[in-house]
């Protein structure tokens, strides 16, 4: 996926895993619903959220919206790698299993499509065990600007 951005893999990998850095410092939501990123590539990311007690709905399982959440944080952190300010367009789930209390959630988000100024991605999301709790599809819209100012950058940086 560096190819699209005209970096090299390596310049594009490094500057990927910076932006997401500083997306996730800025994102108190993420952090306050103890959102972790796990792993990091251009237009990929992986995030993790465990299910807290706190985050039971009153069927004692985990809130929808919550499950949404750790999808679209991923969805948020992998169409902006590409270090160009980037929102949601739209996005839809479909939940396929509960999330229970104690569960680790993981979100996988790839993207499927970018074109210059939107793009498509799917975001699994599955528990501890590997069953798959929640399918996320996402739709992206670019915005003028970068996240980290390139001109500020050394060169290869």
């Amino acid at each position: 996926m560096a190819e699209q951005s005209g970096l090299d893999s390596a310049v594009a990998q490094e500057l990927a895993e910076r932006v997401v850095r500083v997306l996730y410092e800025r994102d108190r939501a993420s952090q306050a619903l103890g959102i972790t990123i796990l792993e990091v590539e251009p237009g990929f990311v992986r995030a993790a959220m465990d299910v807290r007690p706190d985050m039971v709905n009153g069927h004692d399982i985990c809130h929808g919206g919550l499950i949404f959440t750790l999808a679209d944080s991923a969805f948020a952190f992998s169409c902006n790698s590409f270090n160009v300010v980037t929102v949601a367009a739209g996005a839809s789930i479909d939940f396929l299993a509960p999330g229970r209390k104690g569960d680790r959630l993981i979100a996988t988000a790839r993207q499927l499509w970018r074109s210059k100024r939107a793009g498509l991605y799917e975001i699994e999301v599955v528990n501890q065990d590997g069953v798959t709790i929640a399918l996320f599809r996402g739709r992206s819209h670019q915005l003028k600007g970068e996240i980290i100012p390139m001109s500020s950058q050394p060169p290869g940086a």
